[in-house]
């Protein structure tokens, strides 16, 4: 427990550009030409100019209230029925509701907002924080991945238990393993996490891991390997001792060089 790192993160974690950039491109050219609501005083007339033209450049609306799945979104109209957030851009007149409702009307009148290209920029930008949480797996892997290669210990990543006949001990659910490491004696099939933060989250893992173990275990020539880190452990310490006892192999990022010494000897 006193080895546990406090976390992972980078600077790269906090912010994926490249699939922010991506997503804004996929719209920018419907975004330009919203651009022309900006400034407008009589915005109903500017918005059936746009639609006379494209009525299809609407369709990103939802982006600048910060919504993606419009088509799955309900909400209350002014009449008090629950329709679908997208309804709102089948016609000039909804799409002029849905401005004036969201309050998005006042934005593009009074010039709040310059340019909706970069505006959704920065949506995205807030949106993908909430990708974070896969980051940090995302970022454990990584590591681990850097260490195999360091060592010299070759491995495949994102291996599923249908792979292979002899473990189905584990059931019909398949199931996948981060990594995958062959030696001349035995197959080990590998989870990685890293928790920062405490949570619910940390007593499933640690149960199904746990239950997972044996079962992979008891298949001759096979071996479960645990490696995880993280404070986020410290609130979750009893589960942690559980699944520690109960599984022969658990390793943090201190002693992982344990196992991988144990691969190459």
């Amino acid at each position: 427990m006193s080895q546990l790192q406090e976390t992972n993160q980078t600077l790269d974690f906090f912010c994926d550009f490249d699939k922010i950039a991506a997503n804004v491109a996929e719209v920018e050219m419907s975004l330009n030409t919203l651009n022309y609501l900006i400034g407008k005083d009589d915005l109903t007339k500017a918005v059936n100019e746009i639609w006379q033209r494209d009525p299809k450049v609407f369709e990103v609306l939802g982006i600048l209230i910060a919504v993606r799945d419009e088509g799955k979104k309900p909400v209350v109209d002014c009449n008090g029925n629950v329709v679908l957030l997208k309804s709102y851009f089948e016609s000039n007149s909804k799409v002029v509701d849905f401005l004036i409702g969201t309050g998005l009307s006042e934005i593009f009148q009074s010039r709040r907002v310059k340019n909706l290209v970069d505006y959704v920029f920065g949506i995205e930008t807030g949106l993908d924080t909430n990708a974070r949480k896969n980051r940090s797996g995302h970022i454990m892997e990584d590591t681990v991945a850097k260490l195999f290669r360091k060592a010299g210990i070759v491995f495949r990543q994102e291996v599923y238990s249908s792979e292979f006949p002899e473990l189905s001990v584990l059931g019909t659910d398949e199931k996948r393993f981060d990594f995958f490491i062959k030696t001349p004696f035995k197959k080990y099939l590998i989870e990685v996490n890293f928790y920062s933060g405490g949570g619910s989250k940390l007593n499933e893992v640690a149960r199904a891991y746990t239950e997972l173990a044996p079962k992979v275990n008891s298949v001759n020539g096979y071996e479960f390997v645990w490696i995880t880190d993280g404070i986020g452990w410290k609130s979750a310490r009893n589960k942690l001792e559980e699944a520690y006892n109960s599984i022969p192999s658990v390793y943090n990022l201190t002693n992982i060089s344990e196992f991988i010494d144990g691969l190459k000897g």
